[in-house]
């Protein structure tokens, strides 16, 4: 009987030097809480275009970067200054926000008056956005009636991606066009979480992911706002930045997103099949 130790010897090197010269395939996943922290840019608050709330990064125009760009509508009775936690949290990562001042933004017009200003400003020399907008790049996120107003723009071509927060009645969600991440609170009594997960599963046409808030009330209190930041701008830096770092939020096979297993934060994460497998 032939000494077959030799072979075996030469078989175990040459799966050795195999799996040295495979490159290691690093890991996209993040902890949920990674975009829950301020991004890298100073922010700037201001008043302008057609009556809306500005915010923006300090640096802009800087080194000819030209910044992605979310339209804000807001609940009914509320102005901008009530979420200045999120609107400031976005500029922070490189988002240009106009948030409509107008107290009813469920048409959606005052938002996307919001964003016609930024583009032309971006072809204004003098403009603090001249070349500075990239106007492939629009968002559109809003609350209670601003997130009716949510769903009403992002049927618009300006609008590539949306986050509609416990939103009120208003649009046609089958006429999205883009990325919609659909956010309701657990305990939310004004606006009622199955019902806005009813309207997420209407949006089988795009990338649609719906996300409950534990714990979450339709003021966005209980301690629910760093988690509805954190998810929110990850949505946006994912779809309008191509920021790799969000993927394992809300993408991957079963129920291993980011989201999908952070049951402190979120009570029930549901995503169609185009957010699945994407």
């Amino acid at each position: 009987m032939k000494n077959r130790f030799p072979s075996l010897i030469a078989v175990i090197i040459s799966a050795v030097m195999i799996t040295l010269a495979t490159p290691a395939i690093a890991s996209t996943t993040v902890s949920p809480d990674l975009f829950e922290n301020s991004g890298p840019h100073e922010v700037i608050k201001t008043q302008g275009g057609p009556d809306h709330t500005l915010y923006y990064p300090k640096d802009i125009g800087s080194d000819g970067t030209r910044f992605p760009v979310v339209i804000w509508g807001n609940g009914t009775g509320a102005r901008p200054d009530y979420y200045d936690f999120l609107l400031r949290h976005l500029a922070s990562w490189g988002i240009i926000v106009a948030a409509a001042n107008t107290k009813t933004s469920g048409s959606g017009e005052e938002m996307l008056a919001g964003a016609r200003f930024l583009i032309d400003e971006d072809q204004r020399a003098g403009s603090t956005f001249y070349h500075a907008i990239d106007g492939s790049k629009i968002g559109a996120s809003g609350h209670s009636q601003g997130g009716g107003g949510t769903l009403r723009v992002g049927s618009d071509p300006l609008v590539g991606v949306t986050v509609p927060i416990e939103p009120g009645p208003g649009g046609d969600v089958t006429k999205l066009r883009g990325p919609s991440l659909f956010i309701g609170g657990q305990f939310d009594l004004v606006v009622n979480s199955a019902w806005v997960r009813s309207r997420y599963e209407q949006a089988d046409q795009v990338p649609a992911v719906f996300a409950e808030l534990r714990n979450g009330n339709h003021l966005l209190t209980n301690g629910t706002r760093p988690t509805l930041k954190g998810a929110v701008v990850a949505w946006f830096r994912y779809w309008l930045a191509d920021d790799q770092r969000a993927t394992s939020l809300f993408f991957g096979p079963g129920q291993t997103c980011g989201l999908c297993t952070d049951t402190g934060s979120w009570s029930i994460v549901d995503r169609n099949a185009k957010a699945v497998h994407n």
